[in-house]
C-alpha cells in the first residue's frame, strides 16, 4: 500500500490541520483575511473541538476572546494594527523585549547567553535538508530561516499524513519540543498582551499531547 494512503487517515488529517493552524498564526501578523477565516463558522467549530480537551480550553478561550473583540471593535483596522505591533515587537525585532521564533536561539546556549541569533545556521540547514527530502520549499514571500517555528510546524503538518508515528515523534522531539518550552517561557515573559502568549501555550500543550498520542500508538 502507498505510504501516503496508509498514513492519510482522518485522525492524521485532523492533526495536520492543527499544526497548519498554529503555523499560520506564527507565520505573519493577523490581517483582515485571516481574522475572517478564524472567526468563520468552520474555524469556530474546529476551535470548539480543540477546546473539548481541558489542556487546550483556556488558551482557545483567550484566543477566541481576542479574535471576537478585534472583529467587533468599533475600529477593527486599529485593533488589527495593535496586534500587528505586538507581532512585530515579539517576533520581528531582535531586542531584549522580543521572543525570536528561531530554534537556533534556544538550542545554542552560547547564542542565548549573548542574545545573538544564529540566522541561517545549523538548525536552518537541517530543516532545509528535511524540506528538500520531502520536495518542499519555503515560499518566497516568507524570507525567514527554515528553523522559524512556522516552518517547523508546517513541516510537522506535512509529516502527519506522510510518515509513520515513530518518525513523526522523533522529529517533533528533536526539532520542536527540544526548544519549544524555552520559547514559550520567553514569549510569556515579554508579551504585554494575551493573544500570542495564548497561542504559544496552546502550541506547547498540543505538541506535548500529540507526543503522548504518538508514543502510545507505537
Amino acid at each position: 500500500m502507498n505510504d501516503k494512503i496508509l498514513y492519510n487517515t482522518p485522525m492524521n488529517q485532523g492533526r495536520s490541520m492543527v499544526y497548519k493552524l498554529l503555523s499560520s498564526l506564527f507565520a505573519k501578523e493577523l490581517d483582515q483575511q485571516l481574522l475572517q477565516e478564524l472567526t468563520a463558522s468552520q474555524a469556530q467549530a474546529f476551535f470548539a473541538q480543540l477546546a473539548s480537551d481541558p489542556l487546550l480550553s483556556q488558551d482557545i478561550e483567550t484566543i477566541n476572546s481576542v479574535l471576537n473583540s478585534t472583529l467587533n471593535s468599533v475600529n477593527t483596522d486599529h485593533a488589527l494594527l495593535e496586534l500587528a505591533a505586538d507581532y512585530c515587537g515579539l517576533f520581528l525585532v531582535g531586542t531584549k523585549h522580543s521572543a525570536s521564533p528561531y530554534a537556533s536561539l534556544y538550542l545554542n546556549d552560547n547564542a542565548v547567553a549573548k542574545d545573538d541569533i544564529l540566522l541561517f545556521g545549523e538548525q536552518h540547514q537541517q530543516m532545509q535538508t528535511y524540506l528538500k527530502q520531502s520536495q518542499l520549499t519555503v515560499q518566497s514571500e516568507f524570507p525567514e530561516p527554515s528553523d522559524h517555528i512556522a516552518v517547523i510546524l508546517a513541516y510537522v503538518a506535512h509529516q502527519a499524513c506522510a510518515c509513520d508515528d515513530n518518525t513523526q515523534l522523533s522529529f517533533i522531539r528533536q526539532y520542536l519540543h527540544a526548544w519549544l518550552p524555552r520559547f514559550v517561557d520567553r514569549l510569556t515573559s515579554v508579551d504585554t498582551g494575551q493573544f500570542y502568549s495564548a497561542i504559544a501555550h496552546l502550541t506547547l500543550a498540543w505538541v506535548e499531547s500529540d507526543c503522548v498520542g504518538l508514543k502510545g500508538a507505537q
